[in-house]
């Protein structure tokens, strides 16, 4: 598209102004004489119409260089205008695949540092869930020991209460009065030890009533074993001391059990905190393999744009290289017309 304001008379008179000089007009030293303004092909087509005009005129026809010439430069012309197109295309596409990569890129930074911080967030939780799991199991296993200990002392308590059972019995033997006095006593503690075998937490409070009737029994009778003062008496101790362990197993037994109490709901909270742990590696599995795939995807980003350059640096040689082409083409011409126009007709 010529440029506004150039005219078949300013190239007219450029191309005059050459001839006076002895240069021959061609498209490029039009333009120089107008200012390096206009385009190339207004140019050459105003010229061509002035050497047509100018040829009929005078009857003077072109040479072959001139003609060889002429073609040259249009060709000259052609080719630089298609060249402009084509770096101007490649340009632009290549602008747009670089804006459009760093967008990507943008996006993937984005998406990098958010997996990142909530990566970094997860692990801070799931350590701190881990260390208070630590702490709840080992404050479980405490307190396993301990109940197991309680179960040994209540294994022992009951040691203790079969081997005062045996020296009752054992006295109840040497005093026939006082077993018949004990008899009924001695069936109730034996269905009560029955009772206790089919269910464990009904075995202190039977025993303990059965010992408040053995001490009623002993009370009522306590005039027919007169005679037998010192080993009633003996049993009488016996039976105090039997019935201290069996109220203080009987307090244990009460503290156990509110500790039991207090364990299940740590307990099932430990078996909570051990499913959430399992969920949140699988979720950090994931992000760690999201994490990868961002960086797989920009690392092809990256080589995308380093063959883009590849190829605009290969254009661009190819660009170079017809330009020197053209202007030794064009040196080459000149210099034939200078020799044609030195040479004698």
């Amino acid at each position: 598209m010529a440029r506004t304001g150039l005219y078949k008379s300013d190239v007219k008179k450029a191309r005059n102004a050459l001839l006076a000089q002895n240069t021959h007009p061609s498209v490029d030293a039009v333009r120089v004489a107008l200012g390096n303004t206009g385009s190339k092909t207004t140019i050459h087509k105003y010229l061509k119409e002035l050497d047509e005009e100018s040829g009929g005129a005078d009857g003077r026809k072109t040479s072959i260089s001139e003609a060889l010439q002429d073609l040259v430069a249009r060709l000259a012309v052609q080719l630089q205008d298609e060249a402009n197109l084509r770096i101007d295309a490649i340009q632009a596409q290549s602008a747009e695949k670089e804006r459009q990569h760093a967008e990507a890129m943008a996006a993937l930074r984005k998406e990098v540092e958010a997996l990142s911080s909530q990566l970094q967030r997860t692990e801070t939780a799931a350590h701190q869930e881990t260390a208070e799991h630590g702490r709840i199991r080992e404050a479980l296993q405490a307190e396993m020991i301990a109940r197991h200990t309680a179960e040994q002392q209540v294994a022992d308590l009951k040691e203790r209460l079969a081997e005062n059972e045996a020296h009752r019995q054992s006295i109840e033997e040497k005093h026939k009065h006082a077993r018949e006095a004990l008899e009924h006593y001695r069936q109730s503690v034996k269905d009560q030890r029955d009772q206790d075998q089919r269910r464990h937490e009904q075995q202190i409070q039977q025993l303990q009533a059965e010992i408040r009737l053995l001490q009623q029994s002993l009370v009522v009778k306590q005039d027919e074993v007169t005679r037998l003062n010192q080993e009633g008496a003996r049993l009488v101790a016996d039976l105090s001391y039997a019935q201290k362990a069996l109220y203080d197993q009987q307090s244990h037994g009460r503290q156990l059990e509110q500790k039991l109490e207090i364990l299940r709901p740590i307990e099932q909270r430990c078996k909570t905190v051990e499913a959430q742990l399992v969920e949140k590696d699988t979720h950090i599995k994931e992000l760690k393999r999201q994490a990868a795939d961002a960086l797989k995807q920009a690392a092809e980003f990256s080589q995308q744009v380093h063959r883009l350059e590849l190829e605009l640096t290969t254009a661009q040689a190819k660009l170079d290289a017809q330009q020197v082409a053209t202007e030794q083409l064009r040196a080459y011409m000149e210099r034939q017309g200078a020799s044609e126009k030195m040479s004698p007709r």
